[in-house]
């Protein structure tokens, strides 16, 4: 199976594509992480990774807002309960979702869920830079849904 081939395929029940993230998974409206599928695994995962990163954030590299690794080959959602997924740092160094909260008046912010199918297990919780840096060989393909959000 060649890399890349476009089956892999990253949605949300709450977030369309480039529209507008509900408030409820903002930083200001409840905070909580919205519910994330996935279909189309290619031949070879071994297991999926998600990042959500915001690159219009005014910091150096963007922001992280959410990090998830070892969510298994199987899977079709986020599911943090299942044994073994596990959520790493954001942009803020704790571990979980940080709801988007882009400073007032900056504009729409765009909002990337990166879903990575891997051929090997990512070890530990990496930043998004650890994981980029480490685990690009790994990557068989990657998709991709955009929200935006603004203040």
């Amino acid at each position: 199976m060649p890399l890349f081939d476009g089956s892999l395929a990253v949605t949300s029940p709450t977030i369309a594509p480039l529209a507008p993230i509900p408030a409820i998974h903002s930083a200001d409206g409840g905070d909580t992480p919205p519910a994330v599928g996935f279909s189309g695994a290619p031949e070879g995962t071994v297991e999926f990774a998600l990042i959500c990163h915001d690159p219009d954030a005014p910091l150096p590299h963007g922001f992280t807002h959410w990090t998830v690794y070892g969510i298994p080959a199987g899977a079709t959602e986020v599911d943090l309960a299942v044994a073994g997924e596990r959520e790493g740092p954001s942009g803020i160094g704790g571990q979980g979702w940080t709801g988007p909260q882009p400073p007032a008046g900056h504009g729409p912010h765009h909002y990337y869920f990166w879903l990575y199918a891997l051929d090997r297990r990512v070890e530990h919780e990496p930043t998004r830079e650890e994981f980029l840096r480490d685990y690009a060989d790994a990557v068989i393909e990657q998709a991709r849904l955009v929200g935006t959000f603004e203040r």
